[in-house]
């Protein structure tokens, strides 16, 4: 009887699900090792999200930040599938998706990411944008070129939340629409990039203040309509008027995953062991955004894209070791440092004792991202686009 080759089904394909496939695919798996790896997302697209902001201002194309996957795991022997995950039942062992299929699998990775919670406050669902995915950039780009292509004097835009996307947000917006734009930028607490070094963070603070963002701390949103935002601050409610709201505050476990009997947070995170297994559940592997995950060293390690990169090689070789009966390694998170685009050419970086900002900090971004895309294909077809740019700009203006 001829034997079924071992399924693993991998749910979500951002920096933790990608970067798996592509790791197991290199793993050493001998000819009696059958295997089948299943690639799950609803896009057809990986998206490298540190670079979205580049979309916005033109710096950067879609097919850079943006590639199929079809493309990027081609002569991998991973098979993507794209649909939207509706169901999964851990007793039978299988993943329903919306089309009706349903995918057996012997291990499964669930690494289906955060989604914006746009429902905290009146109006938000109704007239705020997120921006998280290749879908929400060009809704945001659609909307930017309405608004510049109005006889409005001032552009007025809100961008709820000073962490890093915010600010991020902030400085791309300001140096795209210059004079016309009018930035505000809301943060609930008394500080903006909480989480981050104080060298970014004041490297940051400079940027918004060159750029005249306006920034509201301590200030909270208590409704959205289409043409104004109210604020609350110390008691009192002001009502302003705006022409565009982005809302980047707080992210949410899918509504698949909160039907899990996992074991969870009260954020609703699956706690995993340091080996990246749910918690009961050794053939259900997790990562990225979703999870509750103390490293092997009882550090408690954040919800970045920079952690699912770690995590990645790490679930890779244990599902490896899982289905060879080999030892499972208990996952070390090494912090890497923290990078910024703070504008046009611009940017702060701090990590490995270096802190930079200013043009040197954009072009040392620039390389740790490349480094760090999916394929070396893909890494070439980037980094020799990026050098042939400045002598296709340059022609360009000749020809001006």
């Amino acid at each position: 009887m001829t034997q079924q080759p071992a399924r693993i089904c991998i749910l979500g394909g951002g920096f933790g699900g990608l970067y798996t496939a592509l790791r197991l695919s290199q793993l050493p798996w001998t000819k009696q090792e059958k295997l089948e790896i299943i690639l799950v997302d609803r896009s057809d697209r990986f998206l490298f999200s540190p670079l979205l902001y580049e979309l916005m201002t033109g710096e950067l194309q879609t097919w850079e930040i943006a590639p199929p996957f079809e493309e990027l795991l081609a002569g991998t022997g991973v098979r993507f599938h794209q649909g939207n995950v509706t169901g999964i039942d851990l007793s039978a062992k299988y993943v329903q998706l919306q089309e009706g299929h349903a995918l057996p699998y012997d291990r499964l990775v669930v690494s289906l990411g955060g989604e914006t919670p746009l429902d905290l406050v009146a109006g938000s669902a109704e007239h705020a944008l997120p921006f998280r995915s290749i879908a929400d950039a060009y809704r945001l780009e659609e909307r930017l070129r309405q608004l510049e292509e109005s006889e409005a004097d001032k552009l007025r835009v809100a961008i709820v939340g000073a962490g890093y996307a915010g600010v991020e947000l902030a400085c791309k917006l300001a140096d795209r629409l210059g004079s016309r734009g009018r930035i505000r930028l809301v943060e609930q607490t008394d500080l903006i990039l909480r989480t981050s070094p104080d060298f970014n963070r004041t490297a940051a603070t400079k940027a918004l203040d060159a750029r005249n963002v306006w920034i509201d701390l301590e200030t909270s949103v208590e409704a959205i309509s289409a043409d104004n935002i109210s604020l609350l601050y110390k008691g009192n409610v002001d009502t302003i008027p705006v022409d565009l709201v982005l809302w980047t505050v707080g992210t949410r476990v899918a509504e698949v995953i909160n039907a899990l009997p996992l074991k969870k947070n009260v954020r609703g995170q699956v706690v995993v062991s340091s080996t990246l297994q749910a918690i009961d559940y050794p053939d259900v592997f997790a990562l990225g955004d979703l999870v509750d995950c103390k490293d092997a060293d009882g550090q408690q390690v954040p919800s970045t894209a920079q952690a699912a990169f770690q995590q990645s090689e790490y679930v890779g070789w244990n599902l490896w070791a899982s289905l060879t009966e080999r030892p499972l390694l208990p996952f070390r998170y090494q912090h890497l440092g923290e990078m910024m685009a703070l504008g046009i050419d611009n940017a702060t970086l701090t990590g490995f004792g270096l802190k930079l900002d200013g043009s040197l900090a954009y072009v040392a971004r620039r390389l740790a991202y490349l480094y760090r895309m999916p394929t070396l294909e893909h890494q070439v077809r980037v980094g020799l686009n990026w050098i042939a740019q400045p002598l296709r700009d340059a022609v360009a203006a000749i020809d001006d």
